[in-house]
């Protein structure tokens, strides 16, 4: 006796769940720009590798006499894959399905690619769009009052909290995303979205209807709201740019807290020194430069892709540089100041910027370098609203809890409490003839500090500009590197083959205990 019958269901099935939302679904998103989500996934891991789980999952209906007449799959797609050639787990909500909110068995599947992250400890994907739960609920019984979750049962959203701490998490948002496909979209360390997506608590109707605001999605949760707000980190140009960023995003990180980045051979030179690097920094301090030019010309360059620098959040505390490199081939977190807004100073966000960063540094055993150009705590009545002083002193606790390698070298400016953000326990400090550091800038102290005397001076303005002279030859950097309050001052550029050589003895000491998850107190 044969179970042919059965399998021909399963494969009506299989076949019924690939045509997602319908022919006619599929084709009015494809008019809108946007992929389907077994698209996405087919254009982002490696090909032929997607081994999709659940694809069975859905809601069918039967005729009268219990036949299968139709299903609707459910409307979030789940699997292992693999992205140039390392296992991933990867899910996205089906948009040509109720708009992707979910119904009962795409539910279960999108809490379930936490679980399965967290079971087989690989990195997380998710490729989202779609719209939070139905008042309505996600039963099919209009007329029957749905059950809430038993007392006893674990929340839905605990594996999302805990894949936090356990494996590299980065989504992108590739259109419309409300309610908890958004909570799940930000619960990641890497997130970005393309210029047609919104990211939303609730969308234009609802806020509407509860506070009168007639808005559109874009002006909502646009790429211009949230990557200000910090909800996302970087903005891609269309899909294949987000996915592509995803996919370099993850080539700099272990899969999972317990172990390390792999090693990825680096044909740049050890010793490169850019000439360019002497005199990049102005003698005139009120003169800006290039932080990210700096950056660039220490990293590791890629013959096929130039700078090995990938930054993340560049609109949000924009007066902080973050973002992922690799110095001879080794992963590392860069932190640097960006004297073109706020002369680098320390906002509240850049504060709340730096201390999520070095937290995913310690979770995924990033050494940090830090480019300093810090003129310390911004000021003023909008940064003490702001609760500057609070995020920045949470910041530093942040920095001084690190347990990875630390590598500061201090460019320009390193004054006041801010400056302490930028060195870790046990830093390897290099200066270099730039180099600035105190409790205030000359330029501000000295016109607080010396304000009568240079108010009774028959010429204030030439008194004032001899006090400066005066006290800026005692922040110089020679008077630090003679006490060793740094290991060396250097010519700027000897950065490179310095900080590699750090790098390799750093990483050989780091290594000899096995890597575990990054476990903090609380914070200011």
């Amino acid at each position: 006796m044969s179970w042919q019958d059965e399998i021909d269901e399963i494969n009506k099935r299989r076949a019924l769940a690939k045509q997602q939302g319908g022919a006619q679904a599929v084709a009015k998103h494809h008019e809108k720009g946007r992929q389907s989500i077994r698209e996405r996934i087919d254009a982002l891991v490696d090909a032929d590798s997607f081994d999709e789980i659940g694809q069975g999952a859905g809601v069918p209906e039967y005729d009268n006499d219990g036949n299968l007449s139709n299903f609707q799959p459910a409307n979030f797609i789940l699997g292992f894959g693999k992205l140039n050639g390392r296992k991933v787990i990867i899910g996205g909500e089906d948009f040509t399905v109720k708009g992707g909110s979910p119904n009962p068995a795409g539910l279960r599947k999108s809490v379930y690619t936490e679980e399965l992250a967290l079971q087989y400890k690989l990195p997380l994907i998710r490729l989202h769009e779609g719209g939070g739960g139905s008042v309505g609920g996600t039963g099919q019984d209009k007329n029957r009052r749905p059950l809430g979750e038993p007392v006893f049962s674990t929340s839905r959203f605990l594996p999302l909290a805990q894949t936090l701490g356990a494996v590299p998490v980065a989504t992108a948002a590739l259109g419309p995303v409300a309610g908890l496909p958004a909570a799940r979209l930000v619960a990641s360390h890497f997130s970005v979205m393309t210029e047609n997506a919104a990211v939303l608590i609730a969308g234009p109707q609802v806020v509407k209807r509860a506070l009168g605001h007639d808005l559109t999605k874009e002006q909502l949760g646009g790429p211009q709201v949230h990557l200000k707000s910090g909800a996302i980190d970087n903005l891609a140009s269309d899909e294949q740019d987000a996915l592509q960023q995803i996919a370099r995003f993850l080539s700099y990180l272990p899969d999972n807290v317990w172990s390390f980045p792999a090693h990825q051979p680096s044909d740049d030179k050890i010793d490169r020194c850019e000439d360019a690097l002497a005199s990049i920094v102005p003698r005139n301090r009120r003169q800006p430069f290039q932080m990210r030019k700096i950056i660039d010309m220490v990293v590791d360059q890629q013959a096929d892709d130039g700078s090995s620098f990938f930054e993340m959040g560049r609109k949000f505390g924009p007066s902080l540089i973050t973002g992922l490199a690799r110095m001879n081939g080794h992963s590392v977190g860069v932190i640097g100041n960006d004297c073109m807004f706020y002369a680098g100073a320390m906002t509240a966000s850049a504060a709340q910027k730096l201390r999520r960063f070095v937290d995913f540094c310690n979770s995924f055993h990033l050494p940090i370098v830090s480019f300093v150009d810090e003129p310390g705590f911004m000021i003023g009545p909008d940064s003490e609203m702001a609760g500057t002083i609070r995020h920045g002193t949470s910041a530093i606790s942040a920095v001084l809890q690190s347990r990875v390698p630390w590598a500061c070298v201090q460019v320009l400016k390193a004054f006041g409490v801010a400056a302490q953000a930028h060195f870790g326990p046990d830093a390897y400090v290099l200066s270099w003839p730039s180099a600035a550091s105190g409790a205030l800038p000359v330029e501000g102290g000295v016109a607080v500090a010396f304000a009568r005397e240079i108010a009774a001076a028959e010429d204030p303005a030439a008194r004032q500009k001899e006090l400066e002279d005066m006290l800026a030859a005692s922040q110089s950097p020679f008077p630090r590197a003679e006490g060793l309050s740094v290991h060396e001052i250097i010519d700027p550029r000897e950065t490179r083959p310095k900080l590699i050589a750090w790098l390799e003895n750093a990483q050989a000491a780091y290594r000899t205990q096995a890597p575990q998850p990054y476990l903090t107190t609380m914070r200011p």
